[in-house]
């Protein structure tokens, strides 16, 4: 596969919390991916930024760097503002805005322009380690269709505990539905991203021979690269009808944000569906992704292609 010339970019990523100087393991491979194709790597101090000291976390970045791409671990959406008002003071700035890194990256955000393709979702605004009382709760639950229904916050779920802390049976069970939001509201703790959501619970079958669902890599409203999810066992992603895709499309123009990614799961009556909505900069990657591959996203030329 031909590879498009990089441009000048200038990517952060996080830097390696035993040594500043390094990139973060999990991301090394991508960082020298981009320096030997030409792009330059910063590194912020993600410990920092989330301890609210965002000029420190930037301290390593060049001054007047112009255009920058974050790449890296999830930022709550005020911690990327600050991030971006302490680049803006070094003569850098977010190519990706904080308005609309805030609407990829969590549920309410990005909800209402996906409806027609997702799995039905409610939301309540809580802080960590707050459980609704039952009335709430049942006023949330009656608001989806009855049945079955899981549990997040507005970024992740839990669904390694799929029984303990995300999957709810029966939303007109109270004392599951007690049970189970409980539940993961404690295992998040101080994790707890902007409050809870239900989603209603629909069944998907798996592709032969491929992920059980496939990541979609948008940049600037175009579907570049097509990968299986980063918990997949499973390397190879199903292939995707371009009609099925289309109205994924659509929306994600509609959306309006320059980098995102969308997780698409085959549902047993044949539509695929939008499991997932996220912010591409800190959206994992399947290890099977040939780095290169991968870091094109992160530059203005960018190939099409599938994984």
């Amino acid at each position: 596969m031909t590879m498009a010339t990089m441009s000048a970019t200038t990517v952060l990523y996080c830097a390696d919390p035993l040594n500043g100087r390094r990139t973060d393991p999990h991301f090394a491979e991508e960082a020298r991916a981009l320096r030997a194709q030409g792009a330059t790597v910063a590194l912020v101090d993600h410990d920092a930024l989330l301890a609210g000291d965002a000029d420190g976390a930037v301290a390593r970045v060049p001054a007047g760097a112009g255009g920058v791409r974050y790449r890296g671990w999830m930022v709550p959406a005020a911690r990327y503002a600050e991030l971006d008002e302490a680049l803006r003071r070094r003569g850098a700035v977010l190519l990706v805005s904080p308005d609309a890194y805030r609407r990829a990256h969590e549920f309410p955000g990005w909800y209402e322009t996906f409806a027609a393709l997702t799995p039905a979702g409610v939301w309540l605004p809580t802080v960590p380690g707050e459980v609704p009382d039952d009335r709430r709760l049942a006023a949330l639950a009656a608001a989806l269709p009855p049945g079955a229904a899981v549990v997040k916050d507005y970024v992740k779920s839990r669904k390694h505990e799929w029984h303990e802390a995300c999957h709810i049976p029966d939303l007109a069970d109270p004392v599951a539905l007690r049970r189970v939001v409980s539940r993961f509201v404690e295992l998040q703790g101080e994790f707890l991203a902007g409050g809870l959501v239900l989603r209603a619970f629909e069944d998907f079958v798996v592709p032969e021979g491929a992920a059980a669902e496939v990541r979609v890599w948008w940049r600037d409203g175009e579907p570049r690269l097509f990968t299986a999810h980063p918990d997949s066992p499973v390397p190879e992603a199903a292939v995707i009808p371009a009609q099925d895709l289309e109205p994924v499309r659509a929306a994600v123009r509609a959306l309006g944000c320059p980098f995102v990614t969308t997780d698409l799961a085959l549902r047993t009556d044949g539509a695929w569906r939008v499991v997932e909505v996220g912010d591409g900069q800190v959206s994992d990657v399947h290890r099977e992704v040939d780095p290169a591959l991968f870091t094109a996203l992160l530059t203005d030329d960018q190939p099409t292609a599938v994984v």
